[in-house]
């Protein structure tokens, strides 16, 4: 019998370069290596991204963890998380496929607010990022509130092209306002951070949720980020009418009034802050920075937070 030779493929999406599908014969696994951009999340991180999928695992369709290795400083050896393959098409591929399909679009989009609205559920103490694999929570400083992040990143955004004191002036006004907003709801809640369709698998027949990926930016924070994210870029009626009514049905009902699309665009904006704020973000090798800091442009200029680029 000839001997199987493994393989190493990199997986599509996402801009790490760190995420590959791995093969010996039939059998295939996912190898996460922390190199990087992920150096900076320090040894413990494939620790922590494996307790959070411990965590929503049973709640969540989520990959098997098979294996985590902490890196290792003196050896210089990266960390390493391996989990099971999921079988499925990435989420914006799937949007893709069914444009012009109301019908489909609301059912994708239920499945994603289903998945939202239970992360929202998952309550947490504080605000913060998770330190290790026992999820104890740090802290982000001054850094809690929208405030807080865009004076920490109006500099980096006033040396930006078309950024001058009246889209400062615009977003500072907004960021008050989104920080009243968020405040009517002060519990903390499981977030996943980057949930969106292409960091979910689906079934290309059914279009139900298959795997949630990339936990790496998981933290304890505001219930209606990850709501906000679902419905940064895609505005098409069908797809956010199916998002908001599924995370409706799982959140308090006092936190499901008419006013959940200001709160969840409220919350978006500090992941809108960090991404615009990104060194290069104006060039083609980070196209969803571009696209994060012209969708914040607009939004500071019309000093309205549900306004859209040109």
């Amino acid at each position: 019998m000839d001997d199987v030779q493994p393989t190493l493929e990199p997986l599509s999406g996402g801009w790490s370069g760190e995420t590959f599908l791995a093969g010996v014969g039939a059998e295939r696994t996912v190898v996460r290596v922390y190199g990087g951009r992920s150096l900076a999340r320090g040894p413990a991180a494939p620790e922590v991204d494996a307790a959070v999928l411990a965590l929503v695992r049973g709640l969540l369709p989520v990959p098997d963890v098979l294996e985590v290795r902490r890196a290792d400083p003196v050896s210089g050896s990266p960390g390493l998380l391996v989990t099971s393959f999921v079988p499925g098409v990435r989420g914006d591929l799937a949007l893709d496929g069914i444009r012009e399909d109301d019908e489909a679009l609301a059912r994708l989009g239920r499945g994603l607010g289903r998945v939202a609205g239970l992360l929202a559920c998952m309550p947490q103490p504080s605000t913060g990022p998770f330190l290790d694999g026992d999820l104890r929570i740090g802290s982000y400083g001054d850094q809690v509130d929208v405030g807080g992040v865009l004076a920490a990143r109006r500099d980096d955004l006033h040396l930006a092209d078309g950024w001058g004191p009246s889209e400062l002036d615009g977003l500072e006004e907004l960021a008050g306002c989104a920080d009243e907003v968020l405040s009517d709801v002060r519990r903390r809640s499981l977030v996943h951070s980057d949930l969106n369709p292409k960091n979910v698998l689906v079934d290309p027949t059914s279009l139900e949720i298959a795997a949630v990926l990339d936990w790496e930016f998981a933290h304890a924070g505001h219930p209606a980020t990850d709501l906000g994210n679902l419905l940064r870029h895609d505005r098409r009626p069908a797809y956010v009418e199916g998002v908001v009514a599924a995370y409706r049905e799982r959140v308090p009902a006092a936190e499901g009034r008419r006013d959940l699309l200001d709160r969840a665009r409220a919350a978006d904006l500090v992941a809108l802050l960090d991404l615009a704020a990104r060194p290069g973000a104006d060039m083609p090798l980070d196209p969803e920075a571009g696209r994060a800091r012209a969708l914040l442009l607009a939004v500071a200029r019309a000093r309205d937070w549900h306004a859209q680029p040109d």
